[in-house]
């Protein structure tokens, strides 16, 4: 028994001694915008062994958004690197021992769960071989969609709602965090908000949500009887495919 014993730990040993230290560095980039970094939460990255689903190495991106000018002003030819050392991103440091072929999963932003998208790609990771600068790095497409007004489940007497209306107000941010706002660089201007209203489960109205400060998209929605409610605020932008969507229910009484 001692010597079966004796016989694994060497063995262990052994492949200790082999296993070379390999690193991989993962980024998110939010489609048309910046890297998913800090000031969002970061992005959820997982490293698997494709051969057994072991987990290798696991984490969040932390860091900037990145050199906007750079990512979104600037002309990119072959092998420009778009990312810094302050720029987000995960470091995977693995020890292999023979080319091993690996899936990166990415769940981006990681405390948005209504926005939260999954991403993923596979490589083979050679022994030393380092995959460093930008590396690999998996595109996050959508908008961050929040609906500040109404709240969910909120109960709303008939009577307190303005003759002009119920608010309908909408935070909205790129995946990255990076801000919306008329003739910014994320110009609301090309994009088309809307609120889709059901009332008792049947179609109501639709409201046009405008854009009077940095990420805030507001309408206004005209009420006149009780009913349980439903709004599904979403963002659309057509030059880039982003999407977004949010949903809240709540009730009009006496």
């Amino acid at each position: 028994m001692r010597k079966h014993i004796l016989s694994l730990s060497l063995l262990l040993i052994c492949m200790n001694v082999f296993a070379t230290e390999t690193k991989l560095m993962v980024r998110a980039k939010a489609k048309d915008a910046k890297f998913v970094g800090s000031s969002i939460g970061g992005a959820h990255v997982i490293v698997r062994n494709t051969l057994n689903g072991q987990i290798m190495a696991e984490g969040n991106t932390t860091g900037s958004t990145g050199n906007t000018d750079l990512i979104m002003k600037s002309a990119h030819e072959r092998y420009t690197q778009l990312s810094d050392n302050s720029t987000a991103g995960f470091l995977a440091v693995v020890d292999i021992d023979e080319p091993t072929f690996v899936s990166v999963e990415v769940l981006s932003p990681i405390n948005k769960k209504n926005a939260r998208v999954q991403a993923s790609t596979q490589l083979w990771l050679i022994p030393g071989k380092d995959i460093l600068g930008d590396g690999v790095v998996l595109e996050i497409p959508g908008y961050v969609v929040e609906i500040l007004k109404p709240n969910t489940h909120q109960y709303i007497a008939l009577e307190s709602i303005p003759k002009s209306g119920l608010p309908i107000e909408a935070n909205i941010v790129m995946m990255c965090g990076c801000p919306i706002e008329k003739e910014g660089v994320w110009d609301s201007g090309l994009m088309e908000v809307r609120a889709i209203v059901k009332k008792d489960g049947e179609p109501y109205a639709e409201v046009q949500l405008d854009n009077p400060a940095q990420n805030t998209f507001q309408g206004i929605l005209g009420i006149t009887t009780t009913g349980y409610y439903q709004i599904t605020v979403y963002a659309y932008g057509a030059q880039t495919g982003n999407t977004g969507v949010d949903m809240v229910n709540y009730v009009v009484r006496d």
